[in-house]
């Protein structure tokens, strides 16, 4: 048996499957399993996504253990998503962490899933230094981190209502765009105006968010022009699809902004599904540059849902002796 801490993790939180195994803290494999069968049905379908991963736990497994040159044999630990998500992806996972643990006599470690985004920002260097703020931005959560250490952080801000992802997501649709409609407004934005048309500016007080306005301001704006012309959308896309994304951007920047500047943080990082968006990675960027920050974001692997930043995750925990038992419960809404 190895001498090495390894870790095998599992992430089933929503519409991807993945295992990774970590040595020593470092990420030796990260297989994704993405599940195709939700884009005909224009979002994730919960029943369909479970059977999904059920499918695909145990080969995805395998080939994690296979690309790292571990065994089952060689493990500490096992490690799982146990929060936020859809339930019935969530339980798949679970099932299968506590089923090898009992099995192989190991700890088991449940991770929460946002925690694990922002912790993403870890796996490879050059990494923040503590203390660093993270803006967490995924389809279903959008916050604003302060992260003291590996395991200790507080949520300073956060959506109140829909998250920043799930607003690209159904503008796109609003556009016709077929699902996941969030990277094709971005592909589509890159040769459009993002000033050729203004859609409302929620005003929440603090680092809270809301997205909730900006659906609905692109709506009212999308259906009258639509009584004017009903070709207005096919004509004008692209420059619809910049000035969504640029609303969409600034609204997330400016109260990082705020957070950094009241905070006096300047380590800042960025994370979550929806940092992939082109836009998005070159606004952060150009403000730390006017800011002076130190800023960070993830490989693209590493952005999106990832056994990977679970595995890293579970490294501190396991360091920390954070265990969990096998009565623990997958949760599809629980706190950090």
């Amino acid at each position: 048996m190895s001498t090495n801490t390894c870790i095998l993790a599992i992430e089933s939180s929503c519409d991807e499957t993945s295992a990774s195994v970590c040595i020593n803290g470092r990420i030796a494999s990260n297989v994704i399993a993405t599940q195709d069968v939700h884009r005909r049905y224009g979002g994730v379908v919960p029943e369909l996504a479970s059977r999904a991963h059920m499918q695909h736990i145990i080969p995805v497994v395998y080939e994690a253990l296979e690309k790292s040159g571990c065994t089952l044999t060689d493990m500490k630990a096992v490690a799982f998503t146990h929060a936020p998500g859809l339930i019935g992806a969530l339980l798949v996972g679970s099932g299968f962490a506590k089923s090898l643990a009992l099995s192989l006599s190991i700890p088991l470690i449940t991770v929460h899933h946002m925690q694990a985004h922002v912790l993403a920002n870890l796996i490879d260097d050059p990494s923040p230094t503590f203390p660093f703020l993270c803006l967490t931005v995924s389809g279903g959560h959008t916050q604003i981190v302060l992260c003291r250490s590996p395991l200790d952080m507080e949520v300073l801000g956060e959506t109140i209502d829909d998250a920043a992802g799930e607003a690209f997501d159904k503008s796109a649709k609003l556009l016709g765009l077929p699902y996941p409609g969030g990277p094709l407004i971005d592909a589509l934005a890159a040769s459009g105006d993002p000033d050729r048309y203004v859609f409302a500016e929620p005003q929440i007080p603090g680092l809270d968010y809301s997205f909730s306005g900006v659906k609905t301001s692109i709506l009212y704006f999308l259906r009258d022009a639509m009584k004017k012309d009903p070709d207005f959308i096919t004509q004008h896309l692209a420059d619809l699809c910049a000035s969504i994304q640029q609303r969409i951007v600034t609204i997330l920047l400016k109260k990082l902004k705020r957070a950094a500047i009241e905070t006096g943080i300047r380590q800042i990082c960025l994370s979550g599904g929806v940092s992939a968006n082109s836009g998005l990675r070159k606004s952060f960027i150009e403000l730390g540059n006017a800011m002076h920050w130190s800023t960070y974001i993830p490989k693209m692997e590493y952005c999106t849902d990832n056994a990977a930043m679970i595995a890293r995750t579970a490294h501190y925990k396991y360091e920390a002796g954070l265990f969990s038992d096998l009565s623990v419960s997958a949760s599809a809404r629980a706190s950090w």
